[in-house]
C-alpha cells in the first residue's frame, strides 16, 4: 500500500527507471573491485596545482563578484571565449548570444527536453543510445524511437523510414565516439544526415562532449555547422578539464536561445559564478590545448592497453568496436549470452562493466556490455580484463 508521501509523487516521476550506472557505482565502491563500469574521466588528468592557482587568483582580484548572484546566460568573456573556439572548430561565425553556460551539458538536455518536448512528441535516439540523454528526455515523458547505429553511424535507411512515417519533433545524436558504442559518424553520413533533416520541422541535438578527445584519424565536421538553424549544439568542459566543475554549455539559435533562458531561469537562475570565474581564469592562464593533448595520449594509451589485453584474454568469437577517441569500449558478446548474467559472474572476480541493455529503450542489447578505459590505469586494466576474461570464459563452458 502506498505511503501519503508516494500518492503525492507525480505519475512522470514513478515511470522513470533509477540510473542503472548510478546504481552500478554503488556496487563498486569496495575497493578491491575494478571497475570499467563508470563515464568517468581520469582524475590524474585534472589541472589540480592549475585550479588551485586560479582560484586563489579569482578570490583576490574579484571574489566578491565570484561570491556574488550572476547572469542567467553566464559570464559575457567565458561565452565570448567558447564562441571563438567553436568558430575555429566551424569555420562559421559564432556569437556569444548564442551561447548559455549550463550546470554541465546534463543539464542542457533538461533544458531542451522542458523548451521543446510536449507529452507523446516523438524522439528519435540511436540504438544503443546514451543513458543520460534517455533519463533527461524521458522526463518529458516524448515516445522514444531507436534507429540502429551502424559501424559508420546512424543507419540512414531506417531513419528515412522512421521520418517519412512518424514525424518527428526532435532527433539526438552523438556523432564524435558515440556513448556507448564508441562509433564516429563518417563524413558521407554526417552530410546524408543533415540532408534528410533539412526541410523537415525538427529539431536536431547534437552532443559532442568527446570530440576533442580524438587519438587518431581526422577531426570531423560539426553537424551544427552543416545545419545551423536546425541545430543545437552540447558541450561540456567535464571531459577537458574537471567535472567537478560543473560547466557544460549549449550552442542555439537565437530564437531557441530566449526560451532556453526562461526554462534556465526556472532551474537554478544561472549555472555557478564561482565555478565559471575559475575556469575563466585557468583558460586565460594556461594552454588548454596542450592539456587536451594530454589527456588525448593518456586515454590512447589506456585504450592500446585494453585492447591489446582482450585479445589476449576473450575468446576470439567475442567482438569489439575500437573506438578512434572518446573513453569507451564496445564489446559483443556470442548471440545467446547474457551480459546481466556477465556482470554477476564477473563481480564475483572482482571487476565491473556496464550491461548493454540500459542503452536500449526497446529491451535490446542483452549481449552488449559497456566498458570504460579511461578511469584506471595501465596496470589495473590488464588486470580487469584477465579477470573478465576469465568470467567470460567460465559463461561460456
Amino acid at each position: 500500500m502506498k505511503t501519503k508521501m508516494e500518492m503525492l509523487i507525480a505519475q512522470r516521476i514513478h515511470d522513470m527507471p533509477k540510473s542503472f550506472v548510478r546504481e552500478i557505482l554503488k556496487v563498486t565502491t569496495d575497493p578491491s573491485v575494478i571497475s570499467f563500469a563508470g563515464g568517468l574521466p581520469n582524475a590524474h588528468t585534472f589541472p589540480i596545482v592549475e585550479i588551485a592557482e586560479a582560484t586563489a587568483c579569482v578570490m583576490k582580484s574579484n571574489g566578491q563578484s565570484a561570491l556574488q548572484y550572476s547572469m542567467t546566460q553566464g559570464l559575457p568573456a567565458l561565452r565570448q571565449r567558447i564562441a571563438g573556439d567553436l568558430q575555429l572548430r566551424s569555420g562559421q561565425e559564432v556569437e556569444p548570444d548564442e551561447i548559455l553556460i549550463t550546470s554541465g551539458s546534463q543539464q542542457g538536455l533538461d533544458l531542451i527536453g522542458k523548451v521543446f518536448l510536449d507529452k507523446g512528441d516523438t524522439v528519435v535516439m540511436e540504438r544503443p543510445g546514451y543513458l543520460g540523454a534517455i533519463q533527461a528526455l524521458r522526463a518529458y515523458e516524448p515516445h522514444i524511437l531507436p534507429v540502429r547505429l551502424g559501424d559508420d553511424g546512424i543507419d540512414l535507411n531506417e531513419l528515412k523510414r522512421v521520418l517519412d512515417h512518424m514525424q518527428p519533433k526532435l532527433v539526438y545524436v552523438i556523432p564524435n565516439f558515440q556513448n556507448p558504442s564508441g562509433i564516429t559518424y563518417s563524413s558521407q553520413c554526417r552530410q546524408t544526415l543533415v540532408d534528410l533533416l533539412r526541410e523537415r520541422e525538427l529539431l536536431l541535438v547534437e552532443d559532442d562532449p568527446y570530440g576533442q578527445l580524438r587519438f587518431e584519424g581526422e577531426s570531423s565536421t560539426l553537424l551544427k555547422s552543416l545545419l545551423p538553424e536546425q541545430t543545437i549544439l552540447l558541450g561540456t568542459f567535464s571531459k577537458t578539464v574537471a567535472p567537478g566543475l560543473r560547466l557544460g554549455w549549449v550552442h542555439a539559435p537565437r530564437e531557441a536561445m530566449d526560451k532556453l533562458l526562461v526554462a534556465k531561469q526556472g532551474a537554478d537562475l544561472h549555472t555557478s559564478s564561482f565555478s565559471q570565474r575559475v575556469l575563466l581564469q585557468y583558460l586565460a592562464d594556461h594552454d588548454v590545448n596542450r592539456h587536451i593533448q594530454n589527456i588525448c595520449q593518456t586515454y590512447r594509451r589506456h585504450r592500446d592497453t585494453m585492447i591489446q589485453a582482450i585479445g589476449e584474454c576473450f575468446p576470439k568469437e567475442v567482438r569489439f568496436t575500437p573506438p578512434q577517441g572518446g573513453m569507451f569500449l564496445w564489446v559483443t558478446l556470442p548471440n545467446g549470452l547474457s551480459s546481466l548474467d556477465l556482470f554477476d559472474l564477473a563481480l564475483k572476480e572482482k571487476v565491473a562493466f556496464v550491461p548493454g541493455t540500459p542503452f536500449y529503450t526497446d529491451g535490446g542489447g542483452k549481449n552488449h556490455l559497456r566498458l570504460n578505459f579511461s578511469n584506471a590505469d595501465e596496470t589495473k586494466i590488464r588486470i580487469g580484463i584477465q579477470r573478465l576474461g576469465k568470467a567470460v570464459k567460465k559463461m561460456m563452458g
